[in-house]
């Protein structure tokens, strides 16, 4: 039996490039989608020394024509593809009020769009095959309302909307659909998350608290390779489900989201002392982001 064709979208970093490596490590031949060949150094590197071989593929998902041809030229070296992981993606920090409907579209064009581009170009083959899977990585984010990070939260929250759908769609075709939703894993962008867009200067309490969360998350962090293993238990799994939530903070996120009364969120939002907040969300969600001593 041939080796599984799987396409890692955004694996040139973090989650992207683990699941590329560790899904090549279990036997699947991997073609790892990059904006730019000559920025792969690093993954090749990490690949090599992992003794392991990724499959290059130059496309950027927030082109349409650039996906076209990008695909084109995996299914002429591949033949077919057989499970898609729709990992690329952007963060996107501002409040509601201060972020303009270009910034959400923008953030929306890569982490929605981008993954229904990827997917509208290898479904035709995965339904005339009967066989396939897509697997979408949102984040808890997209769970939740999480404050000052509204272009992220509403491009993760469509993205798991869509994706829900999908599952719908395309069961009847024997295509499997899973949503991961990784918390705070260990990764570069992290650092580079530094944006507080706070134009009118009355929002530096939600950004601080924002902020505190990775603050906490970052020094409780994951690694990638535990999304990567979830990804190919979701791929390869007898018992199917369509939501995986992995990494810091998810689970006790997702979980005492759903157990919240109707009034608790505005509630913890109203809450005057970030050490009072930090002290509720702990109560609400089972997670610490208390400032370190």
């Amino acid at each position: 039996m041939s080796s599984p064709i799987t396409v890692v979208t955004g694996a040139n970093s973090g989650i992207g490039r683990a699941t590329a490596i560790h899904l090549a490590a279990k036997g699947h031949t991997v073609y790892g989608t990059v904006r730019s060949i000559s920025k792969a150094e690093k993954l090749q590197a990490m690949a090599d020394e992992a003794g392991v071989s990724i499959e290059l593929a130059e496309l950027d998902v927030a082109d349409g024509d650039s996906v076209r041809d990008g695909f084109d030229d995996i299914m002429k070296r591949a033949g077919r593809v057989d499970n898609l992981v729709n990992n690329a993606g952007v963060g996107g920090n501002g409040v509601v009020e201060e972020t303009s409907p270009k910034e959400f579209l923008d953030v929306m064009n890569v982490d929605l769009c981008g993954a229904v581009r990827c997917s509208q170009a290898v479904l035709p083959q995965m339904r005339e095959r009967g066989s396939g899977a897509i697997i979408n990585i949102t984040s808890v984010a997209g769970c939740f309302g999480a404050i000052a990070q509204a272009p992220y939260v509403a491009s993760k929250w469509a993205l798991e909307g869509v994706s829900e759908e999908l599952a719908l769609e395309v069961a009847p075709f024997g295509i499997r659909v899973a949503i991961v939703e990784p918390g705070v894993t260990k990764s570069a962008i992290f650092s580079k998350n530094t944006e507080a867009p706070n134009a009118s200067g009355a929002y530096d309490q939600q950004y601080g608290r924002m902020f505190g969360f990775y603050a906490a998350g970052i020094r409780q962090a994951t690694p990638a390779e535990e999304v990567a293993e979830i990804i190919h238990h979701a791929i390869h799994t007898d018992s199917p489900q369509l939501r995986y939530a992995v990494s810091w903070a998810a689970e006790g996120i997702i979980t005492g989201k759903a157990n919240m009364g109707p009034n608790d969120w505005a509630e913890l939002g109203a809450i005057a002392d970030d050490a009072g907040y930090a002290t509720r969300f702990g109560e609400l969600f089972g997670v610490d982001i208390s400032a370190a001593e």
